[in-house]
C-alpha cells in the first residue's frame, strides 16, 4: 500500500465517522461492523516485499511507557525487529502513548520516535478515572440513559483518537501495529475502539501483544461458585446484563480482525481464544521473552558494590551514604508523594544512615511495580519472620555491621496508593516486632523506576542497566498472585541471583517459565514463596540464601545456562520473522 493510499484511506475513515451518529451501544457496533472488511485483502505478498513494508513503518502502541514489564518487552521487541530490517529501506520505529514518563528513557532508544496522544492512558490515568468508574464500577442498566450517554461519549472520543492516530500512520506511512494489552485488558474503551477504526479502515496490519485478559481473574457473581473469593478482574462484569454493551465489549477485547494476529505470553490464554471464543488458529500465537546478553556476563563483588554505590546516589539525591525518612513523617506525607514520585529509603526513626556498599549488607530486591497482585508485603512477612527465626535472628543480633535493605524498584500506579500503604503497614509491623536495635537496621528502599541521577556523571558513573540492578540483589523476591509470565524469575536467574517466588496463577504459565516437563537442564531451580506461613525448613532456606550466598554457586550457574538456552535474543527474533510470514499470507 502507498502513501497516497493510505492518506487516502485515512480521508474515507474521517469521513465515515464524522458522518455517524450514534446514539447506543448498538448502534456503535453497528459502525464498526460496517468497517470491517471495508479494506479488501490484497494478494499474498512475498517474504522481501513484506518485510520492505513493515521496515517503511512499524509502530508499536500502548497506554503509557515508563519501566514496566510492558515497556521493557516493547523495547525487546523493537529491537528485534530492527534487526530483522537491517538492509531494508527502513524508517523509524515508533512508540505512540498517552504519556511517556521520565523512567521510559531508560527502556526506549533515543533514535525511536515518540508520538503522544492525549486521552489515551488507562484506568485512572484516563480522565482522572471518570469514564472507567462509569463502565466497570457504576451500573449501567441497558437501554437507561446513563448507558447511551456513555455510549455516544466514548464514540466522541474513539473518533478523536482516531483522527490524530490515523493520521500518524498515515504521514508516517506506517503499515504494521503493534499494541500491547489495549485489546486485552480493558483500560480505555474509547482507545481501543479507534484503534480497531484504525486499523479496519485503512487496511493496517496488526501483530496484537496480549498481556493480560480482563477474563484473567474474573468473572461474573452469575458463574461464581458459592465461597470462591473474589477475583482481582471481577469488576469488567459489573455490566455483564448490558446485552448490547457487553456484547460489543466481548468483541472488541480482542478484535477479530482479518488483518490481525493475536499474540500471547501464554498457551492457556490461546487455547481460551481459540476453543472458547473461535479465534482461527492459524492467527493465534505465543510471543516469548528473550534476555540480552549483558545479563549473563561474569561480575565480581565489586561491580556489585558500585551498583549499589550508583543506585545509593538515586536513591538519596546525590549522596553516597543515605540518609533514610523515618517511616511516619513518609506516612504523613504520602498524597503528595504520590503524586510526584521520587526515590526515597525509609527507616524505623530519624538518624538512621545506611552505606550501600557495606559488607554485612542484606539486599532483598522486589523489581516490580507497587500493585496489589504482587502481594509485596508478603516480603515483610517473611522478613518479620526471619527476624523470629533463631538462626537468622542470631546472626543479626550478633554482627550489628548487619543491616537489611528490601528494595522494591517500580512506582505506584495512582489508583494502587491503597496497595502501597498496605507495604508501609507491613513495613511498620516488622520494625514494631523487634527492639530498637535491630529495627534500626532494616530498611525500605523505593527507587520508583529511577535509574540515573545528574550526580552519577558529575562522579564518572555510568547510569544503572536493568542487570545492574539485578546484580545488588543478595536475593529477589517474587511473592505474586496471579502472572501472564513472571519476567522477574527469567531476568534474576540469568543474572545468577537466586530467586524466591511462589507458584502464582494460572500454574500453568509459572511452570512455563520454570521449565517443568523439560530437561532437568532447562528448568529453573527457585525457592517457593509459600501461601500460608513460613516453616522452619522454608526460613532455613531462606536463612542460608542471606547469610551464605557463597554456597549457592551451583544453583545460581545452573540457572543461568537455564535461561541461556531458552530465551536467546535470536529466538525472539525469528518468532518475529514467523509472525511476518503469517501475515503476509493472509487471505
Amino acid at each position: 500500500m502507498t502513501l497516497a493510499n493510505k492518506k487516502e484511506l485515512y480521508g474515507g475513515m474521517i469521513d465515515t465517522l464524522s458522518t455517524s451518529f450514534p446514539s447506543n451501544w448498538k448502534d456503535i457496533n453497528s459502525i464498526l461492523l460496517r468497517i470491517k472488511d471495508s479494506v479488501p485483502l490484497s494478494s499474498p505478498m512475498g517474504k522481501g516485499e513484506f518485510l520492505q513494508l513493515a521496515s517503511r513503518g512499524t509502530a508499536f502502541i500502548t497506554f503509557d511507557y515508563g519501566i514496566d514489564g510492558v515497556s521493557i518487552e516493547f523495547a525487546k521487541y523493537a529491537q528485534s525487529l530492527e534487526t530483522l530490517f537491517e538492509g531494508q529501506s527502513s524508517g523509524a520505529i515508533h512508540f505512540i502513548g498517552g504519556d511517556f514518563y521520565s523512567q521510559a528513557d531508560s527502556v526506549l532508544e533515543s533514535d525511536w520516535q515518540r508520538f503522544r496522544i492525549r486521552g489515551i492512558n488507562g484506568w485512572d490515568k484516563w480522565d482522572d478515572g471518570k469514564w472507567f468508574a462509569a463502565l466497570f464500577y457504576n451500573d449501567m442498566p441497558e437501554g437507561s440513559s446513563v448507558s447511551n450517554t456513555l455510549a455516544v461519549e466514548i464514540y466522541r472520543q474513539a473518533v478523536s483518537i482516531a483522527e490524530q492516530l490515523g493520521g500518524y500512520l498515515a504521514d508516517n506511512d506506517i503499515s504494521l501495529l503493534i499494541p500491547i494489552n489495549i485489546a486485552s485488558n480493558p483500560g480505555n474503551l474509547a482507545l481501543t475502539l479507534a484503534l480497531i477504526f484504525v486499523t479496519e479502515a485503512m487496511g493496517i496490519y496488526v501483530i496484537n501483544s496480549n498481556h493480560d485478559f480482563y477474563w484473567d481473574g474474573g468473572k461474573p457473581a452469575s458463574k461464581r461458585e458459592p465461597g470462591d473469593p473474589p477475583g482481582i478482574r471481577d469488576h469488567f462484569f459489573r455490566n455483564v446484563d448490558n446485552e448490547p454493551f457487553f456484547s460489543l465489549f466481548e468483541s472488541m477485547y480482542p478484535w477479530n480482525g482479518r488483518r490481525w494476529l493475536q499474540v500471547n505470553i501464554n498457551r492457556i490464554q490461546s487455547g481460551i481464544l481459540i476453543h472458547q471464543y473461535g479465534f482461527p488458529e492459524d492467527q493465534v500465537f505465543e510471543l516469548s521473552t528473550c534476555v540480552s546478553n549483558e545479563f549473563f556476563e561474569s561480575y565480581t563483588q565489586e561491580d556489585v558494590k558500585l551498583a549499589r554505590l550508583r543506585m545509593g546516589h538515586i536513591l538519596s539525591g546525590g549522596e553516597s551514604i543515605i540518609h533514610p525518612i523515618p517511616i511516619d513523617a513518609h506516612i504523613v506525607s504520602l498524597s503528595a508523594w504520590m503524586k510526584d514520585q521520587t526515590p526515597r529509603v525509609l527507616g524505623a526513626r530519624a538518624g538512621l544512615t545506611l552505606d550501600p556498599t557495606t559488607e554485612g549488607l542484606i539486599y532483598m530486591l522486589q523489581a516490580t511495580r507497587i500493585v496489589a497482585r504482587k502481594r509485596i508485603e508478603r516480603d515483610l512477612y517473611l522478613i518479620k519472620a526471619l527476624l523470629q527465626h533463631q538462626q537468622f535472628r542470631d546472626a543479626f543480633e550478633k554482627n550489628e555491621a548487619v543491616q537489611l535493605v528490601l528494595h522494591i524498584t517500580g512506582p505506584t500506579p495512582i489508583e494502587h496508593q491503597a496497595d502501597h500503604e498496605r507495604v508501609l503497614q507491613a513495613y511498620v509491623e516488622v520494625i514494631q516486632s523487634v527492639p530498637a536495635s535491630i529495627s534500626d537496621r532494616i530498611f525500605l528502599a523505593l527507587s520508583v523506576g529511577y535509574e540515573d541521577h545528574l550526580s552519577l556523571q558529575a562522579n564518572n558513573f555510568s547510569r544503572l542497566s536493568i542487570e545492574d540492578i539485578y546484580r545488588m540483589a543478595t536475593v529477589i523476591v517474587f511473592p505474586s498472585e496471579a502472572e501472564g509470565r513472571g519476567l522477574p524469575i527469567i531476568e534474576s536467574s540469568a543474572c545468577g541471583v537466586p530467586i524466591i517466588c511462589s507458584r502464582y496463577t494460572p500454574e500453568e504459565a509459572f511452570a512455563d517459565v520454570v521449565g517443568e516437563g523439560l530437561s532437568s537442564e532447562q528448568q529453573i531451580r527457585y525457592t517457593l514463596f509459600p501461601e500460608g506461613d513460613f516453616s522452619e525448613s522454608t526460613l532455613d532456606e531462606v536463612t542460608n540464601l542471606l547469610l551464605h550466598p557463597e554456597l549457592n554457586q551451583e544453583r545460581n550457574q545452573h540457572n543461568k545456562e537455564a535461561v541461556r538456552s531458552r530465551y536467546r535474543i535470536a529466538a525472539l527474533r525469528e518468532t518475529f520473522r514467523e509472525l511476518l510470514d503469517h501475515l503476509r499470507r493472509i487471505k
